[in-house]
């Protein structure tokens, strides 16, 4: 007869110490799973949780729900691998080792090496001279093999260039708020003001390649340079010159979007204030 998943931690007759739902909650974020999806992998950290005797041992938050201080973001990955063993990451994929820093505090093992970068054969010594005798490897033999491996990352260094690490793929969006005032019937010249800031979205890290000691960072000062912000301006307000600069780093102008307001500038008159919102889209391959 078939027993329950969790039943190796009890006795016949015995309530089992945990309920067949599991509420987590790690780092702040909450997830609801299967208590036979967090002991799928024997001997990691969520199978000795839970395959406690004494479910008082275990931390929770103020809700009752099992608390693990991690973050709580990436272990939906480290979820989604526990109830497979099947390791699907989204396209481009930039916390890759951090996950596997997760990972291995889990102690998850065979994600630890679907994470771990994969040497190619292309920067190092064929398999079978390496395997033929091992334990006879002279020092001439261990020279040879360092000179190459120098040899194919100084290849790999000629070949990417000096800027070619910086020179990564993205997109950055530069947006403006403008505002002009029309006379009556649109028969006066429009009164256009200057644009008072323009503000930049995006990854940090591109958005300080690009824009230099012309960004001003005092509304998101400390953020990391993986991460994104809607948070930075720049210190001049021409347009022409934000797009010089986007220009010169490779960028191109892929969407564009304008969204527009109209009020009246004053009761006594009929002139009319617009505003403006103006959002474009900049990409780098």
């Amino acid at each position: 007869m078939a027993l329950p998943d969790n039943a190796s931690c009890t006795l016949p007759g015995e309530e089992p110490p945990f309920p067949e739902i599991i509420e987590l909650n790690v780092g702040g974020q909450v997830y609801i799973t299967r208590y036979a999806t967090v002991t799928s992998v024997p001997d990691s950290l969520l199978w000795e949780m839970f395959n406690r005797k004494n479910i008082k041992t275990l931390a929770r938050d103020t809700k009752g729900r099992f608390f693990v201080d991690r973050d709580g973001f990436l272990f939906r990955y480290i979820l989604d691998y526990m109830r497979d063993q099947q390791l699907v990451l989204p396209d481009h994929f930039p916390e890759r080792s951090r996950l596997q820093r997760e990972a291995e505090y889990f102690n998850l093992p065979e994600l630890v090496k679907l994470l771990t970068p994969k040497i190619s054969k292309q920067n190092s010594i064929g398999d079978d001279a390496c395997q033929s005798d091992p334990e006879e490897s002279s020092p001439n033999a261990d020279t040879a093999r360092n000179i190459a491996s120098l040899g194919a990352i100084a290849c790999a260094s000629i070949t990417q260039g000096p800027g070619s690490e910086s020179r990564r793929a993205g997109f950055i969006t530069i947006g403006y708020r403008g505002s002009y005032t029309l006379g009556r019937d649109s028969q006066t010249d429009a009164k256009f003001r200057r644009v008072a800031r323009i503000m930049v979205c995006g990854k940090t890290s591109l958005a300080k390649e690009v824009f230099g000691d012309t960004l001003n960072e005092s509304r998101d000062p400390d953020r990391p340079p993986e991460r994104y912000t809607s948070r930075y301006y720049l210190k001049f307000t021409f347009l022409e010159q934000a797009f010089d600069k986007l220009a010169d780093s490779g960028f191109h102008m892929v969407a564009c979007n304008s969204t527009g307001t109209c009020a009246f500038a004053h009761d006594q008159t009929d002139d009319k204030i617009w505003t403006s919102y103006t959002e474009y889209v900049f990409y780098r391959e």
